[in-house]
């Protein structure tokens, strides 16, 4: 294996990799690109760049375009930077009924960024996401790992307020 591009994964993240690749029978370790990408998109700060992909598909044994086909694909990767906190908000059918739309502008006036955007101190980002299976705690975003239901304007503001 060419070590110039597997160099690019850190110590840790190999170790983590190598955790999920031992999930799948030995020559299935191409079963483990999703995780591998959401690792290497952690270690990166939040984004995947070209270099980082091919380093996957290179320690996976892939071909790169399988992998850019994978990242590409599912929304959860980013290709560009994003803020520290990137709110996911849902604008699904259930969201949008009970309110999301009034949630989304007051996130865009707030922030003074539209999806897809950082704001200047790269502190936030916005993504519009499909569903995040929490029709029942609508309207609902995600920041991180956590989920957060039944928004109102000035939860969302108080949510906001209580990050560093």
């Amino acid at each position: 294996m060419e070590r110039s591009l597997i160099d690019l994964l850190t110590k840790e993240s190999r170790a983590e990799i190598d955790r999920w690749i031992a999930k799948y029978p030995p020559d299935q370790k191409q079963s483990a690109v999703m995780a591998a990408l959401r690792i290497v998109q952690d270690q990166n700060g939040g984004h995947l760049n070209t270099q980082l992909m091919d380093a996957v598909a290179q320690y996976l044994e892939m071909d790169p375009i399988a992998v850019y086909e994978v990242a590409t694909f599912y929304s959860m990767y980013e290709m560009k930077p994003v803020g520290r906190h990137k709110i996911c908000i849902c604008t699904n059918i259930s969201c949008m009924l009970c309110g999301s739309e009034k949630i989304v502008e007051h996130l865009k006036k707030k922030l003074g960024i539209g999806f897809g955007e950082v704001t200047p101190d790269g502190r936030f980002s916005l993504k519009e996401v499909e569903c995040l299976g929490a029709c029942v705690g609508a309207p609902m975003f995600q920041i991180g790992e956590h989920y957060y239901e039944h928004l109102t304007t000035e939860k969302v503001d108080k949510i906001l307020d209580e990050l560093d």
